[in-house]
């Protein structure tokens, strides 16, 4: 399972190392401790709403980005973990088995037909309009 906080101090340590900055500098400008700080980028330690707001003034960028960039990530490994295909559909995704090619076996089947192994091959890079994962909305 992915942790938020690991995350977190892995987009707030490619922010500082993209400055090229030290922890030394961010956390003299933050008034936050080195160490805790550290701590802070390998996600060891959960970090207040106050100390993220100091960090992220130390490092000149919005917390929003922060958290934009976050979500993206926990969006991405969200994806690469679970399936989802298995994930159970509304309702109204669902047709009467009469309805099928080839008679009822069942009450009710499921529209999408792609198979795990099918779909996990597919290549959606060029298939659009140049979605990213900030587009998405939960099925």
């Amino acid at each position: 399972m992915v942790l938020l906080r690991q995350l977190l101090g892995d987009v707030l340590r490619r922010l500082r190392l993209r400055q090229g900055r030290t922890l030394r500098e961010v956390s003299a400008s933050a008034r936050v401790s080195l160490g805790y700080l550290s701590e802070v980028e390998r996600g060891q330690k959960e970090a207040s709403s106050e100390l993220l707001a100091a960090i992220c003034g130390a490092l000149g960028t919005p917390l929003s980005q922060v958290f934009r960039e976050v979500s993206d990530n926990f969006a991405l490994a969200e994806l690469q973990h679970e399936p989802v295909l298995e994930m159970p559909r509304e309702p109204g995704l669902r047709v009467p088995a009469e309805a099928r090619p080839g008679g009822p076996s069942a009450t009710f089947v499921s529209i999408s037909t792609i198979d795990p192994d099918t779909e996990a091959a597919m290549d959606f890079a060029d298939s659009g309009p140049g979605f990213d994962v900030t587009d998405m909305v939960p099925v």
